[in-house]
């Protein structure tokens, strides 16, 4: 029981280093000018990465119940204390999941960044009042008064 709930570790850190390396590439995408060529691809290639790990998380917590042993990290901590093949491989796991979270956390940023810079484009363009639209041309092609 111990080889395939190592099987499946050893699939969920495949996984997920492959989904690290997708936010790393959608990082590089969102810091293009036009980004919206690449991120229709991205986003779905991360849906399926989700969902794959989505399922191999239940698998592993099915194992871990086949065993005896409490579901989740409880589980694993409980696995892992007599296993050094499965410590290690639980190790490496981690290790790619604090790599996605930082990934994932920086995209969110630059997401942000990048709808508060087209947020205030827009104001100003629109004139919103608070932005200064001197020398915004207006809809008749002339700067607008200050």
């Amino acid at each position: 029981m111990k080889d395939a709930l190592l099987a499946t570790v050893v699939e969920e850190h495949a996984t997920l280093e492959a989904f690290a390396s997708l936010l790393v590439y959608e990082q590089k995408a969102l810091a293009a000018v036009s980004p919206l060529e690449t991120l229709p691809g991205i986003v779905e290639k991360k849906t399926e990465f989700i969902d794959k790990l989505a399922s191999l998380d239940k698998i592993r917590d099915t194992q871990l119940r086949e065993m005896g042993l409490p579901s989740g990290g409880k589980g694993m901590e409980l696995a892992i204390a007599d296993d050094s093949r499965l410590a290690q491989q639980w190790q490496l796991l981690q290790g790619a999941v604090d790599r996605a979270h930082r990934a994932n956390s920086t995209n969110g940023l630059m997401i942000r960044v990048r709808m508060n810079y087209n947020e205030k484009a827009l104001a100003i363009l629109r004139g919103a009042p608070g932005h200064a639209a001197s020398g915004v041309y207006g809809p008749d092609g002339r700067i607008a008064a200050a």
